[in-house]
């Protein structure tokens, strides 16, 4: 049957992506509009005619090619910040919540923002001992909804999962361990003790306890295990760091927890829910 140029029709298909069609000799796009459901568009012309792709439609695209998934942590993978927790422990979360978000909108140098809060933390009584106890108290995970399917869903197909998080690495260890994702795959921070128990300041060669330490993770593990296509995933500024400043070949904005305007406006992909996620994504 012919069709005019510009004629709509809707057709039920399974592919959970936009795609393109050539049929006939004529070009066809299809474009997603709800699960299990594709609008089929006749674009006329030939199918050596270019089809613009938007943005989203890039990062939606490049997604699903990826070699390799980095995911920030702290209200993104989970709906808290790891280190208010920790805040709440020692009686300084309202302070600590308030230098997270100046560091999250990026209106500080990340390392100063980090030392602000360690050390308003350990003026109030943070020791080894006492931080321990906080992360047995504090630490099980609260997960954002949907994340955990996200992640198999990215591993069943072949793609390597990271975590890349400012926060802590004594927060985010009980997280990877339930996603199933190894150490080697794990970037955060880790705080410091003396002999006694006392805080001594954090690894400062850790490259996620500066600012630039994202983008610096993601080239380094490109460099490492030949990956061609990465993308990030966050709510923060140091997350479109990657993106902006690094080899990330896509930011998708998460904006579930926080929806952050500097980030709504400038990721690839801004998204407010991981189910956005499992509609591109193939089921397994």
């Amino acid at each position: 049957m012919s069709q005019v140029p510009g004629q709509v029709r809707t057709r039920r298909c399974l592919l959970p992506f936009i795609c393109t069609l050539v049929t006939g000799g004529s070009l066809f796009t299809l474009l997603h509009r709800q699960p299990g459901s594709l609008l089929l568009v006749n674009l006329g012309g030939n199918a050596g005619a270019a089809v613009k792709e938007t943005k989203i439609d890039r990062a939606k695209r490049v997604l699903v090619e990826s070699d390799a998934v980095f995911f920030d942590v702290d209200s993104t993978v989970v709906k808290t910040e790891g280190i208010n927790l920790l805040g709440k422990c020692f009686g300084v979360m309202k302070e600590i919540e308030n230098l997270t978000t100046t560091a999250m909108n990026g209106n500080i140098k990340f390392q100063d923002a980090m030392a602000q809060r360690l050390e308003l933390m350990a003026e109030h009584g943070m020791t080894k001992s006492k931080l321990d106890d906080c992360v047995r108290y504090e630490g099980r995970p609260r997960w954002t909804r949907g994340v955990r399917e996200v992640v198999r869903r990215l591993h069943a197909t072949g793609k390597h999962v990271y975590l890349v998080s400012g926060g802590f690495k004594v927060m985010i260890g009980p997280v990877a361990e339930k996603l199933g994702i190894p150490d080697k795959r794990v970037f955060g921070n880790t705080i410091l003790f003396d002999a006694e128990g006392h805080y001594a300041g954090f690894d400062r060669e850790a490259p996620t306890s500066r600012s630039g330490g994202k983008p610096a993770v993601l080239t380094a593990m490109a460099k490492a295990n030949g990956y061609g296509t990465m993308i990030m995933i966050g709510d923060g500024a140091t997350d479109m760091d990657a993106r902006t400043e690094g080899p990330a070949a896509a930011f998708i904005g998460f904006g579930g927890v926080t929806a952050r305007e500097k980030i709504k406006q400038n990721a690839d992909w801004f998204i407010y829910s991981f189910s956005e996620l499992l509609r591109v994504l193939p089921r397994s």
